[in-house]
């Protein structure tokens, strides 16, 4: 460049483009450039900071490496005291926190009044306090006693959502936040960590702090977190009357405000919006164990004072706890439907999220080799989604006990039909090699062709009752049930028997994708039969296919080809499809091929979330019609995600990669 001043104008424009970047990226979840962009102005940042060392900041983007690594992390007083709350876990103790609001003012001559209540998520993460000067982050530390935390500043700095300056801020601003892991983000680390042969880790809460206190800045910088702030502490030079008011402020000037904190007005109403955060809890993309309550006025909050170390003017609203810990009695196998030894936990009862668990599962062997748990530990049971229990991890205080029992392995024999199992090589389970003679893989084969087809009335245990008083012997079976044979069983009449054999004629008008997918086939999910049904279009053509011709079929790689050819050549498999054929059911794609012209002809597109108006199934049908083709995982060969409401992982790999962002109205107009 021609001089200092042309080089310290470019520094400055590069800043305020990578923090305006950043911002969409990291606070507002909308990015207007690609990753290789945005990469391409800090590395010219970078180079010009390091030809002109003096024009180099501590609030450059360029800082947000961290730096050396630390010896120890050092203690600092908290400007104020970082207070706990008290809990409420249900209507009854939240009333009585208003009531007891209530008489405290009263006795010092003050009304509530038109008292109005601010809601926000509890972000289960770590508590972070971070301190600005004349609007330069100059220190960051955990919560600590609440008195004193650890000075983090190095860590934190690496986090995108976490503004360096702040634009028309006090001399002196403290905000408060919490440190968290969005849910999908840490489950890419520990698929990463696993791969590496790294242990993983327990939950996102631990992850998110456990990358804080690392004292190589560069491993916290790895970390994929993220925070959301929920309000101010020391501040000099700046005063609001309530709470929503600073909290609307901090998200003005850059920092990741929760969109749903909201204000009310009654008890009532606050309940009821508890309530729906409880509800909706799951479908979240990180992890919140209640609601926090606060009184909105700060006049009135600065009037209830403090008890102890809680704050009389705010609650937490707790929910029933998604994890417990209890003993891990035995490691027992099931067999899967094409013969894989399926282990699952027997545990010493435990509630967890008002539910008693006994049985958990373990997933399959690599899961259970990597988490490590055997019988006797003490380990960590949560209900994944609040219905599935599953074994996260023994307790550290299990994995630190000198007699523990040896790892468990699989069984010698099988569970179910006593067949020796064996582990092919090359694979990661062992099976149980009698495919059609374990009475296992048959109850499991029918209970998966059911859910596929959708067959009402057909529960688990009415396909294991079928099986065992020989009323059918496999999955076509089913459609030689009668009227008058099954209303004469125990539990059943002739509405409930009607109502049976009704659904099993409703679902001979399954599509022929359904069909396939209900076969069982190692390997071929529903996606996977889709794509091969719309692609050879008839199982006459499918059963005529080499392996050479199934490859060519989208999310079909050599392995899975080779699987799917072999099934289909076996006696038993070619049987079953014939007697289903002779039943009625659809061997052949309906209506037309795919287009050979449209807008969206050699487009890939990915659908995620709820969309306002389209259903996924009508989404999927325009797109198809347009020459389009839409697949279940985001990959470099995604032209474009469609993200409504909820979107999951899948909208973070798009910005990930840099894939195209639509919304419904943006796939309408692509559509046209």
């Amino acid at each position: 460049m021609s001089s200092a001043t042309d080089v310290g104008r470019r520094v400055d424009e590069l800043r305020r483009r990578l923090d305006y970047h950043g911002h969409r990226y990291y606070v507002l979840d909308e990015p207007e450039i690609s990753d290789p962009e945005y990469d391409a102005l800090l590395n010219e940042l970078r180079d010009l900071e390091t030809e002109h060392p003096e024009l180099r900041t501590p609030d450059s983007p360029t800082q947000r490496v961290g730096g050396q690594p630390l010896d120890k992390f050092e203690e600092v007083p908290h400007l104020q005291p970082m207070l706990s709350l008290a809990n409420a876990r249900n209507e009854e103790e939240l009333a009585a926190w208003v009531v007891r609001s209530e008489r405290h003012l009263a006795r010092q001559g003050v009304k509530m009044g038109d008292v109005h209540f601010v809601t926000e998520p509890k972000i289960d993460g770590l508590a972070i306090s971070l301190v600005y000067e004349d609007g330069v982050l100059v220190r960051g530390a955990t919560r600590g006693n609440g008195e004193v935390g650890e000075e983090v500043t190095q860590n934190l700095r690496t986090i995108g959502a976490i503004p360096l300056k702040v634009d028309g801020a006090p001399p002196l601003l403290e905000v408060r936040g919490e440190i968290y892991m969005p849910l999908a983000a840490f489950a890419r680390l520990n698929e990463q960590r696993a791969a590496a042969g790294e242990p993983t880790f327990m939950n996102p809460r631990n992850s998110a702090a456990g990358s804080i206190r690392q004292l190589d800045p560069a491993l916290a910088a790895s970390r994929p977190l993220s925070m959301w702030c929920y309000g101010i502490g020391a501040v000099e030079g700046l005063e609001f009357e309530t709470h929503f008011e600073w909290l609307e402020w901090l998200r003005e000037r850059g920092f990741r405000v929760n969109p749903d904190v909201a204000v009310y007005d009654t008890v009532d109403e606050v309940v009821a919006a508890c309530h729906g955060w409880q509800e909706r809890r799951d479908r979240l993309d990180y992890e919140i164990d209640g609601v926090v309550v606060k009184v909105n006025d700060l006049d009135l909050q600065r009037q209830l004072g403090v008890v102890g170390r809680e704050p009389r003017g705010a609650i937490a609203w707790k929910f029933p706890p998604t994890t417990a810990t209890t003993a891990l009695k035995d490691v027992a196998w099931n067999v899967g439907r094409t013969g894989h030894m399926v282990p699952f936990a027997v545990l010493e009862p435990v509630q967890v999220s008002g539910v008693i668990v006994k049985l958990a599962t373990l997933h399959n062997e690599e899961d259970l080799r990597r988490k490590d748990v055997r019988p006797g530990d003490e380990v960590i049971v949560m209900r994944a989604g609040d219905v599935i229990p599953q074994v996260v991890s023994p307790t550290p205080k299990a994995q630190k006990s000198k007699k523990r029992n040896p790892p468990p392995s699989p069984p010698t024999h099988c569970p179910a039909c006593s067949t020796p199992t064996v582990k092919p090589e090359g694979s990661v389970w062992t099976i149980c090699p009698n495919r059609a003679g374990c009475p296992g893989q048959v109850f499991q084969a029918v209970k998966h062709f059911v859910g596929a087809l959708d067959i009402d009335g057909l529960g688990e245990e009415n396909v294991r009752r079928f099986l065992a008083e020989d009323l059918i012997k496999d999955s076509a079976d089913l459609y030689t049930l009668s009227t008058d044979r099954l209303s004469q069983l125990d539990g059943f009449g002739e509405v409930s028997a009607g109502n049976v054999i009704a659904s099993l004629e409703a679902s001979k008008d399954q599509p022929f994708e359904r069909v396939l997918y209900g076969l069982g086939i190692p390997g071929v999910g529903y996606v996977n039969a889709r794509n091969l049904a719309r692609h050879l279009r008839s199982m006459e053509a499918l059963l005529d296919a080499t392996e050479d011709d199934l490859v060519e079929v989208e999310g079909i790689g050599p392995i899975m080809a080779r699987t799917i050819a072999e099934t289909l050549a076996e006696d038993r498999t070619q049987d079953l499809i014939q007697r289903l054929e002779q039943h009625g059911l659809r061997m052949r794609a309906e209506g037309p091929a795919a287009p050979a012209e449209g807008p969206l002809v050699g487009k890939t597109l990915v659908l995620t979330g709820t969309l306002p108006n389209l259903t996924r199934e009508d989404a999927t049908a325009r797109v198809e019609a347009a020459g389009g083709k839409v697949t279940g995982s985001v990959s470099k060969k995604t032209d474009y995600v469609v993200a409504g409401a909820d979107p999951g992982s899948k909208l973070t790999k798009a910005q990930e990669l840099g894939t195209e962002v639509l919304d419904e109205e943006g796939l309408l107009a692509l559509l046209g």
